[in-house]
């Protein structure tokens, strides 16, 4: 079929459509599914195990040479695998479309035999005389029906004919017209992509391959939305994906995975290897697509993209856990989920969630997903295998709306992320292999309020056990028993010299308003305490680290003064993970992680 062009003026006609051997198209799909696994496989082969090899055994310029030779074949063999998977898909979407209307056809061609109506090669369709004409009482002439490829289109006449054969002969002319031409629009549609899907000359996969590949995915999505993209569960719950993906044949996952790697590998409740596996293809498209761009936000994301890649590349070092990245996105400011360890066979789960002016970029690859590496490394030293994620699945207040805006952005931004954030972690809960894994959700800073926003919806966070605020400037209730898992179960640090943990409440801000909008957190932080310092209130709601709040404050370092060595600093405020500045604040969150809070260092509450 392909070549011919769509539209009014196709050369296709109906019994040319019924005889296209949609098999013969599945049969090559399969062939090109089966060189996208051996591509897939190749590359596992390689980034599992050559590269591991060499790099823990071999030192020196010739291995360093290997190294980067495998990992470029590597990149080839990925990109073989995607463009084959598209290969795959357009071929198979195509069958599914052209059968779909070969099932109209045959509908119309059957109507018109039962009733010995005559159906042309034009498509036209002649039926015999019938019904009483009402002068003579002799049946009326019969006709040809010619059919309208879009009837809708067509204002009707306001005439009826006076033979009943002539509407039934209108309707399966209409259905053999619309057929031909839905199928000779497919035709059309998917040669194009067909033509499209080449890849450059040479050995090498440029950047300007992944563009071009971003762009064939995209093209390729787009045809094949009634034959895959319809079918993917959104508005099922993370327990309903996870039946629907078990319930797929190891082609169809085949398929999802090669051309909707963004879909599959964001979609919570499905299992953490297969979102790995989908999300680092999608990365690849992703730069790719960032790529062709030259504005200032494409950079800053980009620039997170190539440092995540680097770190999957890399492998962990002794010692570290294995990374798994469970989600990617460019909507928004960025989207990451990244956990060391595997978090459906671990039974520990700890899952942070970063706050204000968090976005996808360079210094989140680097600074945030350290967090999550350095906790899951000191929760594993405390018995069961545990996972630590770091998980930037919202759109987190930015500077210059700052803390400024934060009055506006909390019925907002924290609402929309508390919900997405208890869906990821009902997915996590179900696609965990463990009974009853122990989960654990850490906010910071305004990821505490985010957190707390989760929690404030029937049956609080799905599976969570723990929950833990540090840097917190208010989590939006009052008291630790309003957080669903009991006040025992709320766990607290606040460094004496973090000034984001002693914003003024909104009603102190009367005073320090002025000093909020304009002068940051530290000007706020001096206007509040001249306001009332002994008040108990923070911007979203009661301190959690006070008394009145309820819940069990633990030791965390005091971090560097506000004001020391002639500089204004809140750098209290970001060291709560970092074990080599505050080792204490880091055991004590990992002893948390992995069910083991007996064990932590008390700190008196405010």
């Amino acid at each position: 079929m392909s070549g011919r062009s769509g539209g009014a003026g196709s050369g296709l006609t109906w019994s040319v459509l019924r005889e296209v051997k949609c098999a013969e198209l599945e049969q090559a799909a399969d062939g090109w599914g089966r060189v996208s696994n051996r591509a897939d496989a190749a590359r596992d082969r390689i980034e599992g195990q050559l590269l591991p090899g060499l790099r823990d055994t071999q030192r020196g310029e010739a291995p360093d040479a290997a190294v980067r030779g495998l990992r470029r074949l590597g990149m080839n063999f990925q990109y073989i695998y995607t463009e084959c998977g598209l290969l795959r898909t357009t071929l198979n979407s195509l069958a599914h479309e052209i059968k779909t209307q070969q099932r109209v056809l045959q509908g119309a061609l059957d109507d018109a035999a039962a009733l010995r109506f005559t159906v042309h090669a034009d498509g036209s369709v002649t039926y015999p005389a019938a019904g009483e004409g009402l002068v003579d009482g002799k049946p009326l002439a019969g006709g040809t029906a010619s059919g309208v490829p879009n009837p809708g289109m067509v204002p009707p006449s306001g005439l009826v004919a006076p033979n009943p054969n002539a509407g039934k002969a209108q309707d399966i002319a209409d259905r053999v017209a619309q057929a031909v031409r839905a199928a000779a629009d497919a035709d059309w549609r998917y040669t194009r992509i067909l033509r499209s899907l080449k890849a450059h000359e040479g050995l090498g996969v440029p950047v300007a391959t992944w563009t071009d590949a971003a762009a064939d995915a995209a093209a390729v999505r787009g045809a094949a939305r009634g034959y895959l993209r319809d079918a993917i569960p959104h508005d099922a719950s993370p327990a309903e994906r996870k039946a629907w993906w078990a319930g797929l044949t190891d082609e169809q996952r085949e398929e999802y995975l090669a051309v909707y790697p963004d879909r599959i590998g964001n979609l919570d409740g499905i299992p953490a290897l297969v979102r790995d596996a989908a999300n680092r293809d999608n990365l690849q498209l992703l730069m790719g697509k960032l790529e062709g761009r030259d504005d200032d936000d494409s950079a800053t994301k980009l620039a997170a993209l190539r440092e995540i890649d680097r770190q999957l590349r890399a492998g962990p070092k002794a010692g570290e856990p294995p990374m798994y990245l469970l989600g990617i996105g460019d909507q928004g400011n960025g989207r990451a989920i990244v956990s060391y360890g595997n978090p459906d066979t671990a039974r520990n789960v700890a899952a942070y969630v970063p706050g204000l002016n968090t976005s996808l970029d360079k210094e989140f690859a680097t600074g945030d997903l350290k967090r999550a590496r350095d906790l899951s490394i000191a929760a594993n030293q405390h018995g069961a295998p545990a996972a630590a994620i770091t998980w930037l699945g919202y759109d987190a207040p930015q500077s210059p709306d700052g803390i400024g805006s934060l009055s506006v952005a909390v019925s907002g931004k924290a609402d929309e992320g508390g919900l997405a954030f208890r869906e990821f972690m009902s997915g996590i809960e179900v696609a965990n292999e463990n009974e009853n894994p122990h989960m654990t959700a850490i906010g910071h800073s305004y990821g505490s309020r985010t957190v707390g926003a989760a929690t404030q919806h029937e049956g609080g966070i799905p599976g969570v056990d723990d929950i833990v605020f540090v840097g917190s400037p208010g989590v939006g209730v009052d008291s630790a028993a309003e957080l669903g898992v009991g006040q025992d179960h709320v766990f607290v640090g606040a460094a004496a010299n973090d000034v984001v943990t002693k914003l003024p409440s909104r009603e102190q801000s009367a005073i320090g308003g002025a000093e909020l909008l304009f002068g940051g957190p530290a000007a706020a932080y001096v206007a509040g305490e001249l306001a009332d310092r002994n008040d108990d209130d923070l911007w979203f709601g009661k301190d959690p680290a006070s008394a009145a709040f309820g819940a069990r404050r633990f030791e965390v370092g005091e971090g560097p003064p506000l004001v020391g060595d002639g500089r204004v600093t809140i750098d209290a405020h970001s060291e709560y993970f970092d074990p080599e500045i505050d080792r204490t604040s880091v055991e004590n969150m990992a002893l948390i992680a992995a069910g083991r809070a007996d064990m932590i260092r008390a700190e008196k509450p405010r």
